[in-house]
């Protein structure tokens, strides 16, 4: 199955040599899924021909705000509109969850209750799935075509579905601890409070749970295209 990566931001250069750029991670995250992967950086207006040039597409994070006045986001949401209308699976993840939520009518926002780093535990339907996060941004309104997926005290909004087009999380299975530190050590200091690092670094270690997200990620564009296979 021929993945679309849509590639919303970059990581810091300095964590490139060790870590690779987003759709990396990605692709060590779904590997062994039985996907293919092709790459499109939309941040610099590099977008498919057509919603179809794949047969699923995953949308990245991006250390820009989905609300910011920049040339590709309104492209994006377009994109995003069209897959929906033409049942094309997405998967968000981070700005991915928060641009497909307003593109399709919902609200993102500088969340009030500040910001949420490092290791984070979520309900998914009634089981504990513990997740890296690093964003402030949250989506405050969800579509009325979304159903939440995941919940925590801090993020209602966590994971969302949209039946048959999209599913979509806050948090990010594809970031390990070592990445989150050197998102600290990169873009944290003086951003985000230094009693949130601290707690961010005293939990690192433990277990995450991004192998279920990137089961589940990779189910739903299975299910997605068995579905469209028996309705061609």
């Amino acid at each position: 199955m021929q993945i679309g990566i849509l590639q919303c931001g970059q990581a810091p250069e300095a964590l490139k040599e060790q870590a690779g750029d987003y759709p990396d991670m990605f692709m060590r995250l779904l590997a062994g899924q039985g996907f293919d992967f092709r790459v499109y950086l939309v941040e610099e207006m590099q977008f498919p021909e057509s919603v179809r040039d794949a047969e699923g597409w995953l949308l990245t994070g991006s250390r820009h705000g989905a609300y910011e006045p920049h040339l590709w986001i309104p492209p994006l949401e377009k994109f995003i509109r069209d897959a929906y209308d033409a049942s094309v699976p997405m998967v968000g993840i981070c700005f991915g969850h928060q641009i497909i939520a307003q593109a399709l009518g919902g609200k993102v926002e500088k969340f009030s209750g500040g910001w949420s780093v490092g290791a984070q535990q979520y309900d998914f339907d009634g089981e504990t799935v513990t997740l890296n996060a690093w964003h402030q941004d949250q989506v405050t309104i969800r579509p009325d075509s979304a159903v939440i997926a995941g919940s925590s005290g801090f993020c209602d909004n966590a994971a969302l579905i949209y039946p048959g087009h999209a599913y979509t999380v806050q948090a990010h299975p594809e970031f390990n601890d070592a990445f989150v530190r050197g998102l600290i050590e990169t873009r944290a200091k003086g951003v985000v409070p230094d009693d949130l690092l601290d707690q961010a670094i005293s939990r690192m270690g433990g277990h995450r749970d991004s192998t279920r997200i990137a089961d589940q990620i990779a189910a739903f564009f299975r299910a997605a295209d068995v579905q469209r296979e028996g309705t061609a």
